[in-house]
């Protein structure tokens, strides 16, 4: 019997903590396979360390390799010294290259709280439990990429910056498209969030995503501006379903509504186009000051190996594997530091990707675990 296409993945480990969740989700993505289906996995380098040896945060090798996968598991970029470089020449923007390059405009960041770590939340129990949200933020325009842009000086000599809020009324639709269909397939409410009382862009904004909702009428379209989000996210998390916004609003919400999962290590996310192919990475950075220490949460990492699988190669059953055996392991009370709690096993990186695979080994064959 023919074990079906391979699935072809780029592996970009990236800087820091990334190369060590990265190898742990590796381990996880083989452990959930086996020998089912024939995996052709390519490293490939980005970031700090193709700065380093090619001098390019995105070699084009890397680049080239990207487009020829059917999808992308990344670790994170970004390096100490991008403080002292400018934003385009630093390791991070590798990323946001690799993005704009494969038109991966949609990224979805689902924000769920398990039961087993509403303690590891700094907020009330009774305001986190059972949050269950997804933030969409739209990843190839706004600030991080409308021109013109830079540092120059004024007719006085003052030094000047200068970033451009952009967006066209096209790329605005099919974010919303995205939105809307996101929200149809689960409670039906999208949020869009935007500062339109202020900005031009936003009220742009505003304008064309109720445009697009008349094609959704069974979905329930409500507004907020962006510090009012910031506020109702943190003070009533789960009158959220569907969260859609901005480049740069969404890169802050995202980051905001970790601590309603328990820690931002628990945070994985898809960045989607046009098709299946998509790029999976954890949320979090790079946090080179754990970096090669056993420290890092790779659970995120684990996670978007799941979304992958779902998203990219249809695999719905070894991707809700995944999501059981991350489950079992912390119903069995294993922690890394930042979940931690007392009376729970604090464990490393490593540790934690080896209980995670043992629990996939454990579940019975055909994808009903014995600890569901």
């Amino acid at each position: 019997m023919s074990k079906g296409k391979a699935l072809k993945i780029v592996v970009l480990p990236g800087d820091g903590i990334g190369k060590e969740v990265t190898a742990e989700a590796v381990r996880a993505l083989h452990a959930v396979i086996g020998s089912e289906l024939p995996l052709e996995l390519t490293e490939a380098v980005i970031g700090g360390e193709g700065l380093e040896r090619f001098g390019d945060a995105l070699p084009p090798d890397t680049l080239d390799i990207s487009r020829k996968a059917d999808a992308i598991l990344l670790g994170g970029t970004g390096v100490p010294e991008d403080e002292r470089r400018a934003p385009s020449e630093g390791a991070g923007y590798g990323l946001l290259k690799l993005r704009k390059a494969l038109g991966l405009y949609a990224n979805f960041r689902p924000v769920v709280l398990y039961p087993e770590l509403v303690d590891a939340s700094t907020l009330k129990p009774e305001i986190v439990t059972g949050v269950d949200l997804i933030i969409l933020r739209e990843l190839t325009g706004d600030l991080y990429f409308g021109q013109p842009r830079g540092v120059s000086r004024d007719e006085t000599g003052a030094r000047v910056g200068i970033n451009t809020m952009r967006y066209t009324d096209a790329e605005i639709e099919r974010i919303a498209h995205a939105g809307f269909q996101a929200a149809a397939k689960r409670r039906k409410k999208l949020c869009s969030v935007d500062k339109a009382n202020v900005l031009e862009t936003m009220a742009l904004w505003r304008e064309v995503v109720i445009e697009v909702s008349k094609q959704y009428p069974n979905v329930e379209l409500t507004h907020l501006y962006i510090d009012a989000a910031s506020m109702a996210l943190i003070r009533n998390p789960k009158q959220f379903d569907v969260v859609v916004t901005g480049n740069v609003f969404g890169d802050i919400l995202s980051d905001a509504a970790a601590m309603l999962a328990g820690s931002i290590g628990m945070l994985p996310s898809a960045s989607l186009g046009d098709h299946n192919k998509g790029l999976y990475e954890p949320v979090h950075g790079t946090a080179p000051d754990i970096a090669g220490k056993d420290l890092a949460n790779p659970l995120a990492a684990i996670l978007s190996v799941a979304m992958m699988l779902r998203q990219s190669f249809g695999r719905d059953q070894h991707a809700s594997r995944i999501e059981q055996a991350v489950r079992s392991v912390l119903r069995e009370g294993y922690r890394t530091a930042d979940i931690y709690q007392p009376g729970c096993r604090k464990i490393g990186t490593r540790a934690m990707g080896e209980a995670v695979v043992e629990a996939i080994r454990k579940q019975k064959v055909g994808g009903e675990a014995e600890f569901a």
